[in-house]
Parts: C-alpha cells; structure tokens; sequence
C-alpha cells in the first residue's frame, strides 16, 4: 500500500472533523497552556466522539497514538484550514441557563462518585438520569417550552454534567497541590497557611453551566 493510500485510510471521519475543526478555530490563537488546558476539556465533553474514532481507527490498522494525533491534528492543521465563505452563519440563539437546583444535584452527584472505581463522565451521567429522572424531565419540560428541540436538550444536559466534571476535576488537582506545599511548608517548619486560596477562582461550584 502507497503512503498516499495509507494517509487517506486513516484520515479522521467527517463526523469527528465537524467537531474539532470548529474548536481548533475557536483556539487558534490560544498559547500552549491556555489550548491545552481546552483541549482536555474538549476530550472529557466528547469523550464518546473520541473513543468511536479510535476505535474507528485501530480497527482500520492504525498503531500510533490516536489522541496525539487528535491534539495535533487540532493545533496544528484544522486552525489554519480554511473555512467555507459561501456558508451563510446561523443566527445565534437566545442563551438559557439550566435551573440552579439541577447543576447543584450534578455536582453533588459527580463529587459522591467521582472516587469510584472506573468512574466515567458520560455512564455517570446515564447513571445521574436514572437517579434524578423526576428533576431531569423537570427540566427538559421547561427547556422545550423555551424554543429548543429535545436533541438540544438533552445535549445541553450531558454536555453540562461533563463540564461540572471537567471543573470539579480541576479544583481536585489544585486542592491536591495546595495541600502538598502546606504539608512541605510544615516540614519546614513555616506552616503559615500557605496555598489557602490558590485555586478559589476555579469555583467549581458557579451557579450556572458552562
């Protein structure tokens, strides 16, 4: 097989495309750190888009590392490919919040089973309907009578419980950090409280979704 024929048989599905050719656009001009830090937010949203297209991948031969591949494809290709200027822009819809009492409930959810073994954003989150399905259809009730489809819905919902997971994953890592330099700080005998506050601005706990 040619290497031409190589690089099309493993090139990224047009469904996997539409989705990250958008976000690498949205990006471009990210520094390092600030697209990295997208990107692994990106990864925990579609989760289920990138796990089908790696396995779509490894089962058509492919043996490197998808995800790199994904994160350079992004960075690297898709921010500079051009877009289609005929394509008319859709009007951007009125925005609606979800109710303040379901993210709570999703936070609560994911903080409770966030230590579970194999905890996975997207079967917690099937797991989190099955738990609140009274709040859930609550919510869906209202957000279908505020002009969006029940497709909309339910992929604000998910994707909401993924960012509450993303945001409560990140206040995890920096309370993990701020609590090892006050143990360090101990040692040295200068415990004064070091890292209180590092990472208050993560606030995962915002009062609407993301």
């Amino acid at each position: 097989m040619t290497t031409e024929n190589l690089i099309f048989r493993f090139k990224f599905s047009s469904d996997f495309t539409d989705r990250l050719t958008p976000f690498a656009k949205l990006h471009q001009y990210d520094d390092r750190h600030t697209y990295k830090e997208a990107w692994t937010q990106w990864l925990v949203i579609n989760d289920e888009l990138v796990d089908t297209e790696v396995r779509r991948l490894k089962g058509l031969g492919y043996d490197g590392n998808i995800v790199d591949k994904m994160y350079k494809s992004g960075r690297y290709y898709f921010r500079n490919k051009p877009t289609n200027a005929n394509t008319e822009a859709k009007p951007r819809r009125v925005y609606v919040s979800l109710e303040h009492d379901v993210i709570d409930a999703m936070d609560i959810h994911i903080s409770v089973n966030y230590y579970l073994p194999c905890f996975k954003p997207s079967i917690a989150y099937d797991q989190f309907c099955m738990e609140h399905s009274t709040l859930i259809n609550d919510e869906i009730t209202r957000l279908l009578q505020e002009d969006l489809t029940k497709e909309d819905v339910c992929a604000k919902l998910k994707k909401t419980y993924k960012n509450r997971y993303f945001l409560f994953t990140q206040n995890h890592i920096v309370a993990h950090k701020n609590e090892d330099a006050r143990k360090d700080m101990d040692e040295c005998g200068l415990g004064v409280g070091v890292g209180v506050g590092v990472g208050a601005d993560l606030g995962y706990r915002l009062d609407t979704d993301i």
